[in-house]
């Protein structure tokens, strides 16, 4: 499965899922001479039994058959880390990072079989800036879906649509990216639909083997709004036809709704909003980072269950059929680039701002169709406390800023009263840990984040508590209430939860860490103080087993606010 609804019906796809040939190499471009294991795609390597600790490049490849003379275009969803694409023994892509999209385009392509050959890369160095010995695991493979489709001369690039309210009718600004492949300017005419509303329709010319991009503002002053209460959701249609005739098609789901931070609050639709959520890596005790369908709904119906209107995509972009999701169901989402924890050190590598600001742009153009997404973000825990790292800071706001400018942007920063960059940001984010790493009270220490941010180009700003929570290894009950058991991670949550819910909190959010156990790199240095090789601090372990703490959380997040209440009166 793509995405939970077909994303064309005039251009040919398939998804390219199966039992692909698999074996590891020395070096990108290898060919062994023999191929002698099966892997399933999308999937990561270290679920076969010989593999589950392998680091380094593992090679891919299967065949396709074409039945007439043609362009193909293949999207790679994800794959962990670094990947390099041969068709036909010809290298037609280079990607980094494993958690956004990339395309090969293939010009021509004859009827017959034709082999794909997929190269990824997992291990860690110079060359990998972003993924490197970390607080969470590196999988390698196509740990997403690949699909293959056929484009004509003329197609369509990429549909971006952005919802306004305006004197009290809604908007939609469009940017409809048209590519032409042909050695000749073509002129074709655009159709933009949302499906239950009005059509438009633009004559566009594009010049040879180049890209246009259309830009148009309609008022639909029939949209319903999406909203966690009633998520209305509209199918987005663009055809490009020549004499009557369309040819190719373009089919996304988009919702209306604004987002803004007016009045130091964090406000939706207009109305302030509090955000009760989870952060959330893609991680599974059998699955790794290739999430099955019934696996991501699996997660969240579970976070739906405790009372989460939110989740927090740590620490990069996720799976857009997790996104769809939370589309379908009203769950707001933080979501954010890739990096967490690196020093000015490590961001000063030659490679970091290059492939830190790809993902960054990636990220927004691949996912801002999606209503559920509120907060864009950025470089969790990173040197913003240093006038190198405040460069980078600006600069990576400023990219999301041009590329969407209707959305938020924050960071989740722990350096508390150092950081330097809280005035870049529109939401301030801490990531703070009373009574697990420090005796800290958690009252006390959110007033004082507080005035950290007032004092530190965060005024009238709204503030959110982005990780908080406590180790607990799943099935260790102790009376005694120690370190590590389930019963102290009931008790820390919930001193943490009474603070940052109470009727006079400062907060417009809460993001507990985290909503499920996760594999770490196994390595020397603090990583070593992860048990297991885990991150134990989830609600629920790596198989999706509650533990004790999750009655807890449930139990506050479903708690009826004051404000609810009260609108709740008035209804009544």
């Amino acid at each position: 499965m793509i995405r939970l609804f077909d994303t064309h019906e005039i251009r040919p796809i398939k998804e390219l899922e199966g039992m692909w040939e698999f074996q590891p190499v020395n070096r990108v471009g290898e060919i062994p001479a023999e191929m002698n294991y099966r892997l399933p795609v999308p999937g990561c390597w270290e679920s076969h039994p010989k593999f589950g600790t392998y680091q380094g490049i593992g090679l891919y490849r299967r065949t396709i058959r074409t039945e007439r003379r043609t362009h193909l275009r293949l999207e790679f969803k994800g794959v962990s880390h670094t990947a390099d694409v041969y068709f036909d023994g010809k290298k037609v892509a280079h990607h980094y990072n494993a958690y956004t999209a990339f395309e090969a385009i293939m010009v021509d392509v004859e009827p017959g079989e034709h082999e794909i050959r997929l190269y990824a890369d997992n291990s860690f160095g110079e060359q990998s800036a972003l993924h490197v010995e970390n607080d969470y695991y590196t999988y390698g493979g196509p740990i997403r879906p690949i699909a293959l489709e056929e484009i004509p001369d003329v197609h369509i690039e990429r549909v971006a649509f952005f919802p306004e309210f305006k004197q009290g009718v809604w908007r939609g600004r469009w940017q409809a990216k048209v590519r032409n492949l042909a050695a000749e300017a073509r002129e074709v005419e655009l159709l933009l639909g949302l499906d239950g509303l009005n059509a438009i329709g633009e004559t566009v010319r594009i010049d040879a083997q180049s890209s246009a991009t259309v830009e148009r503002t309609e008022a639909y002053e029939a949209a319903m709004p999406w909203n966690p209460e009633k998520p209305s959701l509209y199918t987005l249609r663009v055809q490009l036809r020549q004499n009557e005739d369309v040819f190719d098609d373009w089919i996304d789901r988009v919702g209306f709704r604004s987002v803004d931070t007016e009045g130091g609050e964090l406000r939706v639709n207009g109305k302030a909003v509090l955000l009760k959520g989870v952060n959330r890596h893609e991680d599974h005790a059998i699955a790794g980072a290739a999430f099955s369908f019934p696996d991501l709904a699996r997660d969240i119906e579970l976070i739906a269950d405790l009372g989460c209107n939110s989740v927090r995509t740590s620490h990069y972009p996720n799976d857009e059929r997790f996104l769809d999701l939370c589309d379908e169901m009203g769950i707001f989402v933080w979501e954010e680039n890739h990096a967490r924890g690196l020093t000015e050190e490590q961001m000063r590598n030659p490679n970091f701002r290059k492939q830190s600001e790809a993902v960054t742009r990636e990220m927004v153009e691949q996912h801002r169709n999606h209503p559920a997404i509120i907060i864009w973000a950025i470089l969790n825990e990173c040197a913003s406390d240093t006038p190198y790292g405040r460069t980078v800071y600006e600069s990576e706001l400023s990219l999301i800023r041009s590329l969407d400018s209707t959305r938020p942007r924050s960071f989740a920063t722990h350096h508390r009263n150092r950081d330097i960059c809280l005035d870049l940001a529109d939401i301030i984010s801490f990531n703070l840990y009373p009574l697990w790493y420090t005796d800290e009270d958690p009252g006390e220490l959110m007033r004082q984040a507080r005035g950290w941010a007032d004092e530190l180009g965060g005024a009238g700003k709204p503030m959110i508590i982005s990780e908080f929570g406590a180790d607990a290894y799943y099935g260790f009950r102790s009376r005694d209430r120690v370190k590590g058991s389930e019963e102290r991670q009931c008790d820390i949550l919930e001193e943490n939860l009474k603070a940052y819910l109470a009727a006079d909190s400062p907060l417009s959010g809460v993001y507990i860490w985290q909503f499920s156990d996760c594999r770490v790199t196994e390595a020397t240095g603090w990583l070593l103080s992860r048990g297991c090789t885990r991150n134990s601090k989830g609600l629920v372990d790596g198989y999706r087993r509650p533990k004790l703490a999750y009655d807890t959380v449930q139990a506050y997040f479903k708690a009826k606010t004051t404000e609810e209440k009260s609108t709740e009166k008035q209804r009544a």
